[in-house]
């Protein structure tokens, strides 16, 4: 039986387009309206009748919900799935939450007033997933992390392989001589079940594989994903432990607060101390110097999340699990000490 994605790769055009066809929205060219329903005919093409008609008969927008009131890579990320969904017709609300709060409580509540037709979670907390997402019958997507090992039919995700790519970040300190390695970012007390902890697993890996075992207590300060508690938790770190050399900043958005700590102290990047973020945000292409950083791509996240979400609002279709490969960028941030 041919598909949605079929009836795409057949025609030539996207599965947004194939969607507007079927769904007989007028914003599409008629040369390719045409094409597509010569395609469905030919193919014998016939669209899930319950998830169609579950379409027909809601408005409501699809809702994201991000986890973080000043995270750069998420709002990026935010700005691309309105840009996508605009453009396929999509009436979008967005709700902004505490990094710490609890987003599965909060979309159950938006589920029962707002009734949206779909869910995106920028930035999610697994256990709660775990613990609450059972009540949520919507289709919803993950982004930024994985919810392969939770079950959840209607549920897909995307996202980095946020320990991989942290213990690649280090190594990189690491081969340019430095052992005197700081992390910054994250909590202590919220450090499992979030991006956070398998970014700081993966580079106290990293330590691990050099012989290093990591004082947690001297060579880490947590924070919030904003540069505001970058720039406060490196001064605490610079000042406790002056013998630290390279930083690890668990986001791109910390390392710029970071960088300002840095300066402020009468230090500099990289003389004194080595940089290195995660994200790869526009930023860190035109900061002085620039900053390394673990590149991964928004739009990639972006545009898979909004077409996983849209097919199956509207067809049937098992949930999509798919990890992001990304990139380490070496840039002028890492000195080398040998």
């Amino acid at each position: 039986m041919s598909t949605i994605k079929d009836i795409a790769r057949l025609s030539g055009y996207s599965i947004g387009t194939v969607s507007r066809v079927i769904n007989h929205h007028k914003d599409v060219s008629e040369e390719a309206r045409k094409k597509i329903l010569q395609v469905i005919e030919e193919t014998g093409f016939q669209p899930n009748s319950n998830a169609k008609f579950l379409k027909q008969t809601t408005s409501s927008a699809i809702t994201i919900l991000v986890k973080g009131t000043k995270n750069f890579f998420l709002e990026t990320i935010l700005e691309d799935i309105q840009e996508l969904l605009k453009n396929h017709g999509e009436p979008v609300s967005v709700t902004f939450l505490d990094e710490f709060s609890n987003e599965i409580e909060a979309a159950v509540q938006i589920c029962t007033e707002r009734k949206p037709k779909g869910l995106i979670f920028l930035g999610a907390n697994p256990e709660y997933i775990r613990k609450s997402f059972g009540s949520i019958t919507v289709p919803a997507v993950l982004v930024t992390g994985s919810a392969a090992d939770l079950g959840f039919e209607n549920l897909s995700s995307f996202c980095t392989d946020d320990f991989r790519a942290s213990h690649d970040a280090v190594k990189c300190l690491l081969d340019a001589g430095h052992t005197k390695i700081g992390i910054v970012g994250g909590s202590r007390e919220a450090i499992h079940g979030t991006v956070g902890t398998d970014r700081f697993s993966g580079a106290v890996e990293a330590l691990k594989e050099k012989g290093i075992v990591f004082d947690y207590d001297r060579y880490f300060e947590p924070g919030r994903f904003s540069s505001e508690d970058g720039y406060k938790a490196a001064l605490k770190l610079l000042k406790r432990q002056p013998d630290i050399t390279a930083i690890f900043a668990l986001s791109d958005t910390i390392a710029i607060g970071v960088m300002r700590a840095v300066k402020d102290l009468g230090l500099s990047v990289p003389q004194d101390v080595s940089l290195i973020g995660f994200d790869g945000i526009e930023y860190t292409r035109y900061s002085v110097p620039r900053l390394a950083s673990v590149d991964q791509s928004a739009k990639t996240l972006a545009r898979k999340s909004v077409e996983d979400l849209l097919l199956r609002i509207s067809y049937s279709r098992e949930a999509v699990h798919e990890t992001i490969p990304y990139k380490v960028i070496e840039a002028e941030s890492i000195k080398k000490l040998k």
